[in-house]
């Protein structure tokens, strides 16, 4: 099997023939490579070239085509700082006030530069991989964790606590779905295997699961149709612990869920088993950048141990790796996926 057959095989519940491995590393292969942030955002033949570089260096069997978590804020007017050693990321509020969102008029994202610096960069790769390696294009943030930017994240869950206010926050979200959908849409269009989104302002350790199920999950699920119209299946990422909320994402439809080190693999398998694939779930701080080779060897084979005889299973770090992150710690992990036999 080549690393497009894996991945695919682990989104359909058939075993594959080792481990699959398709990392969160856009931040250190831009470092890898030489590249800043502020370069990297900029120009898709700088995105593709390091990508394609990590992939052949560290022999992945899939792509992950991220830059940052404020894409889609910027497309829709809120302020972005574009810092030149990190990822991009809102700074302040689009709308002042919860009423102003009775003003915002629909924004066509295919209009935005750094939109298409994005779907060109997963054009780019979708022609140098073809159906060799797996690739993930995502699409920024989900509806929920738009909002809070569009807000600021502290008057967004001020709104929620009031109920007067919910009919708006809804409004307010249908706005955010419909830019977090073009994309969705323009990204099926670039050749990418499989599409995503984040939404972690809406795990338990910012909302109630009761505000998750009112506010979040609606707006994932409208996400997952959206992706199956287009032929793509899709992955949803919420950091922090999701113990709480598992059964929830799970009824969004998605495919695969990606998770946080912070959730409980053992409880995660569970719920999630023939449901939907497991992407994760490593420590990307404490044991991928800051540990051993020694302890990423035992950490990935817990998980894997934890996972063995489950087909749907990508290994991959929690969340997104830090770009100080040693080689000799990604080649640690990736050996001890690619030796991993079932304990009998």
């Amino acid at each position: 099997m080549n690393g497009y057959q894996r991945i695919l095989a682990a989104l359909h519940g058939e075993s594959p023939d080792t481990t699959p491995v398709m990392l969160h590393n856009f931040m250190l292969a831009a470092r890898e490579a030489g590249i800043t942030m502020g370069q990297y955002r900029q120009d898709p033949g700088a995105i593709a070239r390091c990508l394609i570089e990590s992939v052949e260096k560290y022999d992945l069997d899939g792509v992950l085509v991220d830059i940052d978590t404020a894409t889609l804020a910027g497309a829709l007017g809120a302020a972005v700082e574009l810092p030149e050693d990190q990822p991009a990321l809102s700074h302040g509020a689009r709308l002042k006030i919860l009423e102003e969102v009775d003003d915002l008029e629909p924004v066509d994202i295919g209009r935005y530069s750094r939109v298409q610096v994005w779907l060109e960069a997963v054009r780019l790769l979708s022609r140098h991989f073809r159906d060799e390696v797996f690739i993930r294009g995502n699409c920024d943030q989900c509806a929920f964790s738009l909002a809070s930017m569009m807000r600021t994240p502290q008057e967004w869950m001020l709104d929620l606590m009031d109920e007067s206010n919910h009919a708006r926050a809804h409004k307010l979200l249908g706005h955010c779905a419909g830019a977090t959908a073009q994309f969705i849409r323009l990204m099926a269009q670039t050749g990418a295997h499989m599409v995503s989104n984040g939404d972690s302002p809406a795990g338990p350790e910012m909302i109630s699961p009761r505000l998750y199920r009112a506010f979040a999950l609606p707006y994932e699920k409208q996400a997952v149709e959206c992706a199956h119209g287009q032929g793509r299946p899709y992955a949803l990422h919420i950091c922090g612990n999701t113990n709480l909320i598992l059964d929830d994402m799970v009824t969004s439809g998605a495919d695969a869920l990606e998770l946080d080190f912070k959730t409980d693999m053992q409880l995660a398998r569970m719920k999630l088993e023939g449901r939907a694939t497991f992407i994760g779930n490593l420590d990307p701080n404490g044991v991928l950048a800051l540990g051993s080779p020694q302890l990423v060897e035992a950490k990935t084979r817990e998980l894997l141990d934890c996972f063995g005889g489950n087909p749907r299973f990508v290994l991959n770090a929690g969340c997104a790796i830090p770009p100080t992150t040693p080689s000799e710690n990604i080649r640690s992990m990736i050996r001890a996926a690619r030796r991993w036999q079932p304990p009998r």
